[in-house]
């Protein structure tokens, strides 16, 4: 189940990974294979040897990611999804979804 996302946000990262770019998109989200994650961040790209060379900077396996149909991309969670998140100039959503006080220390 996701939430916490708008429409907007959602076509805006569909359309940028079909373009080719690396987007970002974070939202609440709950599955019981990962109890304690709360949020999750897909980080997607169609041109799939450039989202895999993203992905190395984190040490993120072409395994990894999940190919939904023209939307491949990677699930990030706990202190990558935060890195990653900062890394790309997102701190806006670090504090949206309180991201980095349950990832400090």
């Amino acid at each position: 189940m996701a939430f916490g996302t708008n429409r907007m946000e959602l076509s805006a990262w569909k359309e940028a990974v079909r373009a080719g770019e690396i987007a970002f998109l974070t939202h609440y989200w709950q599955d019981d294979r990962f109890p304690g994650c709360k949020t999750v961040t897909k980080v997607g790209c169609a041109n799939l040897d450039r989202l895999i060379e993203w992905g190395k900077t984190y040490g993120l396996k072409p395994e990894w990611i999940d190919y939904k149909k023209d939307y491949p991309h990677f699930d990030l969670f706990g202190n990558i999804e935060v890195d990653a998140l900062l890394d790309a100039g997102f701190a806006d959503r670090v504090k949206r979804f309180n991201l980095k006080k349950k990832h400090e220390g």
